[in-house]
């Protein structure tokens, strides 16, 4: 065990001089095996959300950057959904509670999302921009999504939602965000990818 928590310790040393060197991909990979290795390294969860935060920034969709991805929701999430999301990343991410290498960085993505997608019309710009037309329409409202059991991969009884869940991918969802596939006369021009470590789909 102590050789697991020896070499997870390396990886994670690994992992942040590649973050030094801007090499996202590759930290991500190094801090999941230290993760892999021993599971209750310290910092190991903090740097895994740093890391997610920097490659969905890197994403881009029609030349802009992924906002919603770098707050880890859909599109389609509500603005209580996405102010919760925010909360929580501003709470693990501000450089006075962690002082891991990039945790600055991604807090100030954190903080450019958060001022987009909390305006109303410089959202609905955005979306327009990234070709996600009518998103606005299409939010859950909070009741629905409060009332979703834990882990559950947004899925409801009606018919227009089963309808919804089965245009998607499978996988689980992030707790508390709906997702639902584009209208279909338009052809996303983003794509799905899925966490490694929580299954995650955005």
């Amino acid at each position: 065990m102590e050789c697991n928590k020896d070499e997870a310790f390396r990886a994670k040393e690994i992992a942040e001089r590649k973050v030094r060197e801007k090499d996202f991909a590759g930290a991500k990979k190094f801090a999941m095996k230290a993760q892999n290795l021993y599971p209750g390294l310290d910092g190991i969860t903090q740097m895994l959300t740093i890391l997610d935060v920097y490659i969905s920034a890197e994403n881009k969709a029609s030349g802009e950057a992924d906002w919603y991805g770098v707050l880890g929701v859909t599109a389609y999430a509500d603005d209580e959904v996405v102010r919760k999301q925010y909360r929580k990343l501003a709470l693990m991410l501000h450089p006075d509670k962690n002082k891991l290498v990039g945790a600055d960085g991604a807090f100030k993505l954190v903080s450019e999302a958060w001022s987009l997608l909390s305006d109303q019309a410089k959202r609905l710009a955005y979306n327009q921009r990234i070709n996600l037309r009518g998103t606005q329409q299409k939010f859950h409202t909070q009741s629905d999504v409060s009332s979703m059991p834990p882990g559950t991969n947004g899925s409801h009884s009606s018919s227009s939602n089963i309808k919804s869940n089965a245009r998607t991918q499978n996988g689980n969802n992030r707790v508390g965000q709906a997702s639902f596939a584009p209208p279909p006369n338009k052809k996303p021009e983003t794509f799905w990818t899925v966490c490694n470590r929580c299954k995650t789909q955005y």
